[in-house]
């Protein structure tokens, strides 16, 4: 399979290191969206969206969006729970965290890390503060609770909102106040294949 990506985003990262872990074996094709890499005729024919990551099956079958991958790539592995309910949790917390969570730590971090924080976008980034400390304390509060986010096991709601929380430093969060999610950062950290960003 081939996945198009780029490696220090975060939604590119969960692909990647879900891979490492699960030892898949990929194609990596890097592309800068700066250049408006995603929008040339060859990558909108494959995701008419031109967002990263995307990937190309074995038999040339297209699936964008971050979470869908895992998803794809992770059910018939040890992350990916057994239990129907713990499935649902799972993905409870796979759309928690693109409606809760990355709409501000991510953006802020894209903002900071991509862009330098120009000037006209300053007042959008220190907006994002509030709504990403929520989401970063809802995840404190369950992290209080068990070791990873759907219980005893890691799994793919970890992988999903690990990327950009362990990162979020880059886009003016302070971790130091959320001692469970450095905890969990660190656990993840040791697994055996993981790998780091970029």
């Amino acid at each position: 399979m081939t996945i198009y990506g780029d490696s220090f985003s975060g939604n590119c990262y969960k692909v990647k290191l879900l891979c490492a872990l699960l030892q898949i074996q990929h194609d990596w094709v890097e592309v800068d969206i700066l250049k408006g890499e995603t929008r040339t005729d060859h990558f909108l024919a494959m995701n008419p969206n031109a967002k990263i990551p995307l990937l190309v099956t074995e038999d040339n079958q297209f699936l964008s969006e971050s979470n869908a991958i895992l998803y794809f790539l992770a059910q018939q592995s040890e992350l990916f729970p057994q239990s129907q309910y713990q499935q649902a949790i799972c993905m409870q917390w796979m759309f928690f965290e693109q409606y809760s969570h990355e709409p501000y730590i991510a953006v802020a971090r894209f903002i900071h890390k991509y862009l330098g924080s120009p000037s006209d976008r300053l007042e959008e980034l220190v907006s994002k503060q509030e709504g990403g400390n929520k989401a970063l304390g809802v995840m404190e509060v369950a992290l209080q609770e068990r070791p990873y986010l759907v219980g005893d096991d890691f799994t793919i709601a970890d992988i999903c909102l690990f990327a950009y929380t362990h990162v979020a430093y880059e886009g003016g969060f302070n971790l130091n106040g959320y001692p469970a999610i450095l905890a969990w950062i660190s656990r993840i950290k040791n697994h055996a294949d993981y790998i780091a960003i970029g």
